[in-house]
């Protein structure tokens, strides 16, 4: 939990400029902000939470029960990311707020040891990566997750991770060892093959490179790795040649399976996201307001049939196409979160969560 070259605020003295201290306040359990030199811009908020496992509503159309989120707001800083309406509940904004200040659950690993040793726990299938990122930069530092796979791993919990994240690698060996133990099952997010453009749209990630040799050496450690393809972008990375491109490389790198999605704007991501593109793509803004017009949030049934018609046949191609019963595609779409079934046509994979 020790940075190096690390300062500390306590929340009287200020943590940034802008973030004033009833902010913090309002953070629960807060402990301390710590900023460091090599994150600058960003303010990390330790809490002390009081649980690590999350319930998912009964009427909720999410196909899991549980989820364990480390942290809150994500430093992957994906300007389409649906989970930026989270940090409207910590009084922070869904823009650079969600990119910058991040929530980190110091205790979530001993909490969950506690909550899983209960009698009542039934070992149902745990998911992470279902709101932000449990690989993202700050994991490098706080370590979080080891923790968090050998308590699921002891206590005979299934598990499924979905990441942008390339820390994942660090990882390997533990995961591996827990598969001997349980089911787990691993999705990495790959979005965008351009680089220029991910780097654009996806500015903290890890390339897109870097996360397809992150699923070779998943496959090299005895782990099938799935691909959710998600989101597919209107004029930007729908076109027939990217799509092959991308699905290729993925293919290439030793990926299990993939499931696609089409772009979904919800009223707390639109404006961020319409903002990006009229500063990176005015010429796609019109296309886009078409598209997505007043408060709806899901791309038309018509571009959805064309963009399925497109890229279904190359999944199968490429040897990609995983439908049927097998619990790799159950536990895979165990990965998508509400928005999941919303903004996929009938009969489409699961889409996004980030």
């Amino acid at each position: 939990m020790r940075w190096s070259g690390q300062t500390m605020a306590a929340p009287e003295d200020g943590v940034l400029p802008g973030l004033d201290a009833a902010r913090i306040a309002a953070v629960p359990g807060h402990l301390r902000t710590v900023r460091s030199p090599e994150y600058a811009g960003m303010a990390f908020h330790e809490v002390l939470a009081k649980s690590a496992l999350n319930r998912v509503h009964g009427d909720s159309s999410m196909p899991f029960s549980w989820t364990i989120n480390p942290y809150r707001g994500c430093s992957h800083a994906c300007v389409y990311c649906f989970a930026r309406g989270s940090h409207r509940y910590l009084e922070f904004d869904t823009g650079k707020d969600f990119d910058a200040q991040i929530v980190v659950k110091v205790n979530v690993a001993e909490v969950l040891g506690r909550e899983l040793a209960r009698p009542s726990w039934a070992r149902e299938c745990v998911a992470l990566g279902t709101n932000t990122d449990p690989y993202q930069r700050a994991e490098g530092r706080y370590r979080l997750m080891p923790g968090i796979i050998t308590a699921l791993a002891r206590s005979g919990t299934p598990m499924s991770i979905l990441t942008k994240g390339t820390l994942l690698r660090r990882d390997l060996p533990l995961l591996a060892e827990a598969g001997e133990r349980v089911p787990v099952e691993l999705a990495m997010s790959i979005a965008v093959g351009d680089p220029e453009l991910q780097q654009s749209i996806e500015p903290g990630t890890p390339t897109t490179r870097a996360r397809l040799d992150t699923i070779a050496a998943a496959r090299d450690s005895g782990l099938a790795a799935d691909v959710f393809l998600m989101p597919v972008l209107p004029g930007l990375t729908d076109g027939p040649d990217q799509l092959d491109r991308l699905l290729r490389d993925i293919r290439d790198a030793g990926a299990r399976s993939v499931v696609y999605g089409a772009l979904h704007l919800r009223s707390h991501v639109k404006p961020w996201f319409l903002a990006w593109l009229e500063r990176e793509h005015p010429e796609l803004l019109p296309r886009y307001r078409s598209l997505f017009p007043g408060a709806s949030s899901r791309a038309p049934q018509a571009y959805r049939t064309e963009l399925a018609a497109r890229i279904r046949p190359l999944i199968a191609r490429y040897g990609l196409d995983r439908s049927g019963t097998s619990r790799t595609r159950t536990l895979a779409q165990n990965s998508a979160a509400r928005s999941a079934a919303a903004q996929s046509a009938p009969g489409d994979p699961a889409p996004t969560l980030f």
